[in-house]
């Protein structure tokens, strides 16, 4: 019962610890969220419940709508190789990063938001716990919308007195699908600067006016007013205008949405032009004259215009005076003198085409040099009052009447045409262009450029000629290598030629263009013409065939290629070479270059076929390479291939050919002499005793005087569909070489052949015994030496020869019974070989063991010769194999840890050997074999242990069980003792505490 509880405690304390451990959570901005493309996003993250420092670190990634399994990484706080690579770029620029709220928060920054930043956004918290428990990450969607919001307004520069009313027009309007809202605001801009804005009057998202600090009396009181017109106007009205509304009006719009966590966010602002408003100040002795020298004028005149103010003590008042052209504002002068130029003139006047200058606190002066049209319109000075030097206060302000200037279009007169003298020409050909300019009464500057065949664009800069006469040349043209050095002239008043001596490819042809700009007063007309030029590639005709006038060469006879050029332009002036190759007649054959001979006729020979090169002949005619060969041999027998390069004329040095063709192939085939060899095909047959020595003739009827011959011997097996065995070869060298089946030590010196003279050749079989009965028949080959190496005429096969054996008289018993035995793979088990006979002591015993039926194709296993030893057939089988001989006549075979492949037939075969004499042959006297065993093999028991190690459950199971007992016995144990040593303590502590005092009784100290 206490091991009970105890356990039940423990259980229970491990429930109460899990419980007492926080849980991560990470928390994102609720989605789906949308927002403008191009705008600034921020989305936040928050963890909580985690354990570790106080900084977390956070990592962004997204899940795009294309591949929505795919992670790609976007920005980490701790690793900065974190961003995949095509967030690299921008993460490094800032385009996107992170900022830490605080250590458990963190910003993620798009500054500039694009349609590919669409997807969904997964923050992630790398684990600084004790354990995973809790979430790690969260996600939110994120969808980037087209920024539809639009905010204009007229730019108007308006003049108003005192107490009039001002009324503002602006045009806002939205197409974004989602539901968002609006708000309109105006605003008053202080002063020239942008650093004082206060606000007029707006409109907010949820429909309600709020009125500026400065405007919020005027506002309660009627006087400053925002009404919505139709569907996107918005109309400011102020009334009774004051001095102090004087400066500039806009508008600004922004559009709004609310977020998954119902709050608003704007998602875009737009503010329009500005308007200058100008409060004239009643009762003020203010007036401005604007006059112009010639109002009337033509491109490339001068125009100055002069603002004269009139008023009261003058001298000592401050001015500041604004240049306007049709109501836009071109420049400004302040009270100091100071120019401020806008931005579209600052070009203009840099280059020194405007200028505006103060002549005199009353008179100020605008001057263009050489006006255009886009001068023409109508000019208006504006003068204000200001209270102090540097103060930004008007008092008031007076605006010119208007002063018309006209300009006048300069008409240019100037045509050309474009033509060329080469419209047809071939790669390396002088290209000659014309361009005749008519009507030009200026400086005119030209320009040639190139469009390839088949390009629409962009034009290629050939090269220019500016109005004095410098040249200069596009990119492609700088390196005068390749198209020689261009020329460009002009050869009259009108006519400009352009040369380039050495066209390159097709790619030079197309479309030539002349571009002429005449130049007057900073005024320029331009006029362009093209024509078209081909340029063919000297490949395109280029043909090269390669003739034999024999195909068949006999052995040591001549043969000559000819290579036959041919083009549709001429080859005068052309640098040619020729590359011979040859491919020798093999069936992995390929081609390999001979020799090569360049136009100025250096040969290079390859050393890979170096006896081409002793008895070729190289010849050249205008248009043809010729290529004689002596003393064909068989290594000549192959395909013949020439291929031509051909270069641009007059190209020096000679650089990367113009056109390459390559021929057809031309085969070759050398004769070898023709083989008259004849082999007798007689059919005969032999007859021998066992022991004796036997001869197998091959007899050649005819052949050649200076022939070899190389000769091989075969077997036939009694297998009617099996190949014949070889038995050895005997080459033109008297090399010999021995089949797999009469490789062994025995076979080899026993299996001899011998030639008897010039065409008679013997297989001599020393000591034939039973196994070597068959049929044999040779195959001679006729081999002549020709020139460089030995070649093979023809071959020819005689007639088979039977070898047979005269069967001895006297017979040995051997137990003929046939058995059928199995046995259990491992098991060892004895076949057996019993002879019934007993042997004299002259004789000599040859036992061999054979695995299948005599009959059929049966294979030697082992041999017990006459001298006792003991030959297998493989080396592998005297681990297995195991011949005992308790007596003289018993054969039997032991086979040693039965296999599968083992299963079969068996029987023994006994042979009976005399000699005839002291140092004589040894003869054989008899011959038998045994009955026939059949073994059949039988698969191992299966055992206990077997079963279990085949099951990985059981063995599974068998293994942990005595562990699980194990440690629940030590659990046992250790909750026994820490009980009774509990107990124990609380009885010493009472005997501790109980002190006898005397008999009355006792006393607890």
């Amino acid at each position: 019962m206490g091991l009970t509880w105890c356990l039940a405690a423990a259980f229970l304390l491990l429930f109460l610890l899990g419980l007492s451990t926080g849980q991560r959570v990470v928390t994102v901005q609720k989605g789906p969220l949308y927002r403008v493309r191009g705008s600034h996003v921020t989305l936040w993250c928050k963890v909580s419940g985690y354990q570790g420092p106080a900084e977390q670190n956070f990592q962004w990634s997204i899940y795009l709508p294309s591949a929505p399994e795919r992670e790609v990484q976007i920005v980490s706080t701790v690793d900065p190789s974190f961003p995949y690579a095509i967030y690299t770029q921008r993460v490094r620029s800032r385009g996107i990063y992170l900022e830490r709220v605080q250590g458990d928060a963190v910003l993620l920054h798009i500054t500039d938001l694009q349609d590919r930043d669409a997807g969904e956004y997964e923050c992630h918290t790398p684990n600084t716990d004790e354990r995973y428990f809790g979430s790690y990450s969260a996600k939110t969607n994120l969808s980037v919308v087209a920024d539809t919001l639009s905010a204009s307004m007229v730019p108007q520069i308006l003049a108003h007195p005192e107490g009039d009313t001002v009324e503002l027009a602006c045009e806002v309007s939205k197409s974004t699908a989602q539901h968002t809202h609006l708000s309109v605001g105006w605003y008053h801009l202080l002063g020239s600067g942008d650093q004082r804005t206060e606000e007029v009057l707006t409109l907010s998202k949820d429909f309600v006016l709020n009125p500026g600090p400065s405007y919020t009396q005027r506002f309660l009181a009627g006087d400053v007013r925002l009404n919505k017109i139709g569907n996107t106007t918005y109309k400011l009205s102020i009334g009774g205008v004051e001095l102090s509304d004087q400066g500039q009006l806009y508008c600004e719009a922004a559009e709004w949405i609310e977020d998954p966590d119902k709050t608003w966010k704007d998602i875009s602002r737009k503010q329009t032009e500005r308007t200058s408003l100008t409060v004239i100040s009643q009762g003020r002795d203010l007036s401005v004259i604007i006059t112009a020298a010639e109002s009337s004028l033509s491109e490339g005149d001068s125009l100055q215009l002069s603002c004269m103010v009139e008023a009261q003590k003058s001298s000592s008042r401050q001015f500041q005076v604004l240049w306007l052209l049709n109501s836009a504002e071109v420049a400004r002068v302040d009270p100091r003198g100071v120019l401020i130029w806008k931005e579209e003139y600052e070009e203009r006047a840099k280059l020194g085409r405007l200028r505006a200058f103060k002549q005199s606190n009353t008179v100020y002066v605008l001057i263009i040099y050489e006006v255009g049209l886009k001068d023409n319109g109508t000019y208006h000075c504006s003068v204000s009052e200001m209270k102090t030097l540097g103060d930004f206060n008007i008092i008031q302000s007076n605006l010119s009447s208007g002063i018309q200037v006209d300009v006048k279009p300069v008409e240019s007169r100037m045509h050309l045409s474009v033509s060329t003298s080469t419209p047809h020409i071939m790669a390396g050909d002088a290209l000659i262009l014309l361009c005749q300019v008519q009507g030009a009464t200026s400086p005119v500057s030209v320009q040639w450029w190139h469009l390839p065949p088949q390009h629409s664009g962009p034009q290629v800069l050939v090269a220019t000629m500016e109005r004095d006469g410098t040249l200069s040349l596009g990119s492609t043209y700088h390196n005068n290598r390749t198209r020689g050095s261009l020329q460009l002239e002009k050869a009259s008043s009108g006519t400009f030629t352009l040369v380039i001596p050495n066209t390159l490819d097709e790619g030079d042809g197309g479309r030539y263009g002349c571009k002429v700009t005449e130049w007057f007063k900073g005024q320029s007309w331009t006029e362009e013409g093209e024509t078209t030029v081909t340029v063919s590639s000297m490949g395109l005709s280029l043909q090269a065939t390669l003739r034999s006038r024999i195909a068949t060469v006999r052995y040591g006879q001549s043969f000559e290629l000819d290579c036959q050029v041919s083009a549709s332009y001429t080859f005068e002036e052309v640098p040619m070479s020729v590359l011979w190759l040859f491919q020798p007649s093999l069936p992995t054959g390929h081609y390999h270059e001979l020799v090569r001979v360049l136009p100025n006729g250096t040969t290079a020979w390859s050393t890979a076929q170096a006896h081409f090169q002793e008895k070729a002949q190289l010849m050249r005619a205008a248009t043809s390479f010729r290529l004689r060969l002596h003393n064909a041999m068989a290594a000549d027998q192959g395909m013949y291939q020439c291929v031509v390069e051909v270069w641009r004329r007059n190209t020096l040095p000679l650089g990367q050919s113009a056109a390459t063709v390559r021929s057809n192939s031309v085969g070759i085939k050398v004769v070898l002499p023709e083989s008259k060899l004849q082999v007798s095909t007689k059919e005969s047959s032999v007859e021998i005793a066992g022991g004796a020595d036997a001869a197998i003739e091959c007899r050649i009827v005819f052949a050649q005087n200076n022939s070899q011959f190389a000769v091989t011997w075969y077997l036939l097996p009694h297998l009617a569909d099996a190949p014949p065995l070889q038995v050895l070869r005997a080459s033109y060298s008297s090399v010999l070489e021995y089949g797999a089946e009469f490789s062994s030590h025995d076979k080899k010196s026993r299996f001899l052949s011998q030639r008897t003279s010039s065409n008679v050749f013997w297989l001599r079989i020393l000591s034939a015994n039973p196994g070597d009965q068959g049929r044999y028949y040779c195959v001679v080959e006729e081999w002549l030496w020709l020139v460089d190496s030995w070649y093979k005429l023809g071959e020819g096969a005689s007639g088979r020869t039977t070898l047979a054996f005269k069967l001895p008289e006297h017979e040995l018993h051997l137990e003929k019974t046939n058995y059928s035995i199995s046995a259990r793979e491992g098991e060892d088990v004895t076949l057996h070989c019993l002879l019934q006979d007993a042997c004299p002591p002259t004789t000599r015993i040859l036992a061999t063991w054979f695995k299948g039926k005599e009959s059929s194709d049966s294979k030697p296993l082992v041999t017990v010769h006459r001298d006792g030893a003991i030959e297998y057939s493989q080396e592998s089988l005297s681990r297995r194999l195991h011949l005992r001989r308790p007596t003289a006549g018993d054969f039997s075979l032991t086979l040693r840890s039965v296999e599968e492949g083992d299963a079969g037939v068996y029987y023994c075969q006994v042979q009976e050997w005399r000699q005839q004499s002291e140092r004589k042959n040894w003869l054989m006297q008899a011959l038998a074999h045994s009955g026939y065993t059949r073994l059949t093999t039988i698969p191992p028991e299966s055992t206990v242990l077997s079963r279990i190690c085949s099951s990985p459950p059981l063995l599974n199971f068998i293994l942990y069980l005595p562990l699980t007992l194990i440690l629940l016995l030590a659990l046992a144990v250790f909750c026994w003792y820490f009980k009774f040593r509990k107990s124990k303590n609380a009885n010493i502590t009472e005997d501790q505490l109980m002190e006898l005092q005397g008999a009355g009784g006792v006393k607890k100290t």
